[in-house]
C-alpha cells in the first residue's frame, strides 16, 4: 500500500482539479515546485487559486497559461536581474487573475488558523495598511481587555504541493535548509503532493527526525530530480538565471507551449 504513493508527474498533476486552491511550497526561486506547475500548464488545468507568501516563476507561468484565476500572495516577482514577473502582471492588469493581495504575514496567519483548525486568527495591527479594509478581514471584541482584535480568516488549500530533497515511500518529506512556510502548508491543506529530488525505501533514525512532512497527510510522491529548476534545491543545483532569462524570453515572444515541451523532466 505504501509505494502507491509513488506515482508518475502526470499522475500526480491529474489529481488537481480545475477550481482547487493550491498552496505552493518554496520561497522565490528557492525550492519551488516548478515542474509540477509545468505539468499544470500542460494538462490545461483552469480556475486555480495559488496561495504563496513570496512568489516568482511559477505564479507568472500559471498565470500565462491559463491555469490560474487568483492568487493570494504577499507579493509576485523575480526581482533582482528580472524585475518584476510579467506574465503575471499582464494577468491581473488585463482582469484575467484576480490579485488577492496581502502581507506574506497575512497568508501566514491564515495558514496558521486553517492548521489549528480555527475558524480565524487574530493579528497585530497593520497599521496604514489598505489590505485589511481590500480584504475584507474583520475585527472582533478583546475577550481579555478593552478594544478589538484584527483577524485573518482560516486560509484552507485543496493542496500543498512541496518540492523537497528527500521523501520515502509512505510520503514522510525531508526539507533541508530553510523551512519557509511549507510545513505550515502541510498542516493546513487537505491534502500535499511531494515532488523529491531523492526516493528513499526506508528512513533511517536520522532522517525520520527532520521529515516534519507526516506520511498520513500526502496523497502522492514524485520522484523528481531537478523538479525545482530553474530554481535552486541545495545541495543539488543552485539557481540558474540561464535557465530564468530562457522562461522569460520564451513567454514573452508568445512560445510558452513550446518551452513547456522543451523542459519535460
Amino acid at each position: 500500500m505504501a509505494g502507491k504513493k509513488l506515482v508518475s508527474l502526470d499522475e500526480a498533476a491529474s489529481l488537481v482539479k480545475d477550481g482547487d486552491t493550491l498552496a505552493l511550497g518554496g520561497n522565490l526561486l528557492y525550492r519551488i515546485p516548478a515542474a509540477f506547475a509545468r505539468e499544470l500548464a500542460r494538462q490545461g488545468r483552469r480556475g486555480l487559486r495559488l496561495v504563496k507568501t513570496a512568489g516568482n516563476y511559477e505564479i507568472d507561468l500559471l498565470s500565462r497559461s491559463g491555469s490560474a484565476s487568483s492568487v493570494v500572495a504577499g507579493f509576485v516577482s523575480f526581482e533582482a536581474e528580472f524585475g518584476l514577473a510579467p506574465g503575471f502582471r499582464r494577468a491581473v492588469e488585463e482582469g484575467r487573475v484576480s490579485f488577492e493581495e496581502n502581507a506574506c504575514y497575512t497568508v501566514i496567519a491564515g495558514l496558521r488558523a486553517a492548521a489549528y483548525g480555527v475558524p480565524f486568527m487574530p493579528v497585530a495591527e497593520l497599521a496604514g495598511s489598505r489590505v485589511p479594509a481590500d480584504r475584507g478581514f474583520r475585527r472582533v471584541p478583546n475577550p481579555y481587555g478593552e478594544g478589538e482584535v484584527l483577524t485573518v480568516p482560516a486560509l484552507i488549500p485543496d493542496w500543498a504541493v512541496l518540492h523537497v530533497q528527500k521523501a520515502d515511500l509512505r510520503g514522510n518529506g525531508v526539507i533541508h535548509g530553510p523551512l519557509f512556510e511549507d510545513v505550515l502548508m502541510a498542516r493546513a491543506a487537505r491534502s500535499v503532493i511531494l515532488t523529491a529530488e531523492e526516493i528513499l525505501e526506508e528512513m533511517d533514525e536520522g532522517e525520520l527526525d527532520r521529515a516534519l512532512i507526516p506520511g498520513f497527510k500526502v496523497a502522492a510522491v514524485v520522484h523528481l530530480p531537478g523538479g525545482g529548476r530553474p530554481g535552486a534545491c541545495p545541495p543539488y543545483y543552485e539557481y540558474s538565471p540561464v535557465e530564468v532569462a530562457e522562461y522569460l524570453y520564451a513567454a514573452e515572444r508568445g512560445e510558452l507551449a513550446a518551452y513547456l515541451e522543451k523542459v519535460r523532466p
